[in-house]
């Protein structure tokens, strides 16, 4: 499976869409399209997980920084659609307490929107 990434705003509110593997060698890729949402005035920034088939170690580190990186901009950020295998990384790890996850990116969209 190829790796792909988009991103966009919409309502003021940064989306990530990823699709693939996320690991040592994509997780940069994945880091340069969150960093922007950081130096923007977004509400918040939701990373669509769904398409997501594998997770490493970097995925996670890159997911931790975007994490940090919120809670310095007081953003928020938020996870959707994670799979099986990305959510076990994210429980062995113990970040699913750590991490704001919803099941889906409108059930996210509202939440931030205030709806």
């Amino acid at each position: 499976m190829t790796f792909k990434i988009k991103s966009r705003i919409n309502d003021n509110i940064g989306m990530v869409m990823v699709e693939g593997e996320v690991d040592m060698f994509t997780s940069p890729e994945l880091r340069d399209k969150l960093l922007p949402f950081f130096k923007k005035k977004v509400k918040g920034i939701i990373v669509d997980l769904t398409r997501v088939s594998f997770m490493d170690s970097s995925g996670i580190a890159t997911l931790v920084e975007g994490l940090q990186w919120s809670k310095k901009e007081k953003r928020e950020f938020i996870l959707t659609g994670l799979g099986a295998n990305v959510l076990n990384a994210l429980t062995l790890t113990k970040l699913n307490t750590v991490f704001s996850i919803k099941a889906d990116t409108a059930g996210a969209y509202q939440e931030l929107r205030g709806n």
